[in-house]
């Protein structure tokens, strides 16, 4: 997954953390705008979230930042 993505996916996280706390959870959807400005970097995401990692629909967003911060 290239940096950009991690960063974006790290800083979402930390921001939903903050605001909801630690049980929040996410979607892939939630690092990309509704319009599909960057279809390339949305499957990128998706293709880590469900095809490499078989996650759920929601995942917790504290889960997700560790898995991204440890390169997974």
């Amino acid at each position: 997954m290239r940096q950009s993505l991690r960063d974006k996916i790290i800083s979402v996280c930390e921001q939903k953390i903050t605001k909801k706390g630690e049980t929040v959870g996410v979607s892939f959807y939630a690092f990309f705008s509704n319009k599909n400005d960057d279809p390339e970097q949305l499957m990128e995401a998706a293709t880590w979230w469900i095809h490499t990692h078989q996650l759920d629909h929601f995942e917790k967003a504290v889960k997700v930042k560790e898995m991204v911060e440890q390169g997974l």
